[in-house]
């Protein structure tokens, strides 16, 4: 079997992702199998190398889309507290991407967005540079972030993503991050490997529409899918999926490219978002 060339730049992104980071402790915590999935993310599902990252974290909520555009290396963000000193000691300083920023600003202003935020010192807050550490630890991608808004709904994310499908041609990783299900009110440390029913039926909700590619009811989840309110009492960690979902195009469908649970309620979903067969 020939040896996966991991630095080979593709030319054109095919799919999207997102990805369901879960805990802070995720950077360091070898337990969780989600961080095995992230580290073999380049080996087992995206052996090519983006040109860039675009990356859509629940931890950036603003009124109106706003992107960061840094020159040099990225801030990392410890936008978490009361965990272990090594996380805060933890460093992704992958290259900002202004240009892609700009881009992404043409676009999404081109689309019928009225406005957009250009950031140019905000780093890369933990949802975007926990997962990344692992999927690409050398931090040698030039990476933009983008925002969520909360207060907009689900459709709105949905032509956010949308309006950015035309960087899959110029060889953009789109990822989307946050969690499948995630109410921290909820977290039950001692369940083990039991897992709530509420959270159970709507994250098999979500993957069956997603499977199925009914993003019309993902959409409109609030209304549609069990329990939505106790798996996501706030949008911020399951907008991300929307932004991706939109950003993979006509004719396309969600695989689950895994999936684990913590704490009983806290789901690790991720899905790729690729052309129907």
């Amino acid at each position: 079997m020939a040896a996966v060339d991991n630095n080979k730049v593709i030319k054109s992104m095919k799919d999207t992702f997102y990805i369901s980071h879960g805990s802070p402790t995720l950077s360091i915590d070898d337990s969780l199998p989600a961080r095995h999935f992230l580290k073999s993310f380049r080996q087992k599902v995206l052996p090519e190398k983006p040109k860039a990252i675009l990356i859509i974290s629940g931890h950036w909520e603003t009124s109106e889309p706003s992107v960061n555009a840094v020159s040099g290396p990225s801030e990392t963000i410890y936008d978490f507290y009361g965990f272990p000193d090594r996380m805060y000691r933890l460093k992704y300083p992958a290259p900002g991407a202004p240009e892609l920023a700009d881009r992404v600003k043409q676009l999404l202003l081109g689309s019928g967005f009225g406005s957009v935020h250009v950031d140019k010192k905000r780093g890369l807050d933990h949802g975007a540079w926990v997962p990344l550490m692992l999927m690409y630890p050398d931090a040698d991608i030039p990476v933009c972030q983008l925002s969520v808004q909360t207060n907009e709904d689900a459709a709105h994310h949905y032509r956010l993503g949308q309006a950015l499908t035309p960087l899959k041609d110029d060889g953009v990783l789109i990822v989307g991050s946050g969690a499948a299900t995630h109410n921290l009110r909820k977290i039950d440390r001692g369940s083990g490997d039991a897992v709530a029913p509420w959270a159970d039926e709507f994250d098999t909700w979500i993957k069956d529409a997603l499977l199925e590619g009914r993003y019309d009811d993902v959409n409109d989840y609030e209304k549609k899918a069990p329990h939505a309110k106790v798996a996501h009492p706030w949008p911020d960690h399951f907008y991300p999926l929307h932004v991706a979902m939109g950003a993979a195009g006509e004719n396309t469908r969600g695989e689950l490219v895994h999936h684990s649970w913590s704490y009983g309620t806290l789901s690790y979903a991720s899905y790729k978002f690729t052309e129907k067969p």
